[in-house]
């Protein structure tokens, strides 16, 4: 947490876990040519309080400039990740993720999760994510940065012993299927012992979410 503004980050995670995310399926078909699927155009999400539109790029030649068109990165660090991390975490896509916000997030039972550093979350997330940073969670229960953490999302400790029973259920994402921050994160809860039949990882990440034109939102 070196160099990043500590109380800043607590408020609004604080604000994050306590403020219900809805997302609303669009009633009208609008004019969107490109859909999300053939049912739905769009939906709408609240994110920081404010009603952000989820929906794809209507360019059809757009293509991407930034550094989620590169295709090659070293390995290591950079390799492919396998699609199951864990027998008891599910890899999920985008339209598992999208439901996950209406019925998780929404019901303040779960958290959409970008693991990555913030210089990469202020570039730009999914709409109804918080940043949670993988390395805040390194340390493990020795930390009281991770003490705090799952204090926030409803899990209890007495006399040294956690009780997940009612701790959120976690959705984790980074960069793409070659980025290394939410596996790392989602390996160090389990580690601490939360419940695997908990979290959730969506593999593709932001590579993906770009590369299908889907909105991006910036703190």
């Amino acid at each position: 947490m070196r160099n990043y503004k500590k109380n800043t980050y607590w408020m609004s995670l604080g604000a994050v876990l306590t403020i219900a995310l809805s997302l609303v399926p669009a009633v009208s078909q609008a004019e969107n040519k490109v859909k999300i699927t053939a049912d739905i155009p769009y939906v709408d999400v609240q994110h920081n309080g404010k009603t952000v539109r989820i929906e794809r790029n209507q360019d059809t030649s757009h293509k991407l400039t930034n550094s989620f068109a590169k295709t090659s990165r070293e390995c290591p660090p950079f390799c492919i990740n396998p699609i199951e991390l864990s027998p008891g975490i599910k890899t999920v896509g985008e339209l598992e993720l999208l439901k996950f916000l209406d019925n998780d997030v929404k019901n303040n039972k779960g958290l959409l999760v970008d693991a990555r550093m913030p210089a990469w979350f202020e570039k730009g997330t999914i709409p109804g994510s918080v940043n949670i940073p993988f390395t805040v969670l390194s340390k493990g229960l020795e930390s009281k940065h991770t003490i705090k953490i799952l204090k926030l999302l409803g899990a209890t400790e007495k006399e040294g012993q956690w009780d997940f029973s009612n701790a959120r259920r976690l959705l984790l994402f980074c960069n793409g299927s070659w980025c290394g921050q939410s596996p790392k994160a989602l390996r160090n809860l389990s580690k601490i012992g939360y419940p695997e039949e908990k979290l959730f990882w969506y593999r593709a990440g932001m590579q993906s979410w770009l590369q299908l034109g889907l909105t991006t939102v910036t703190p």
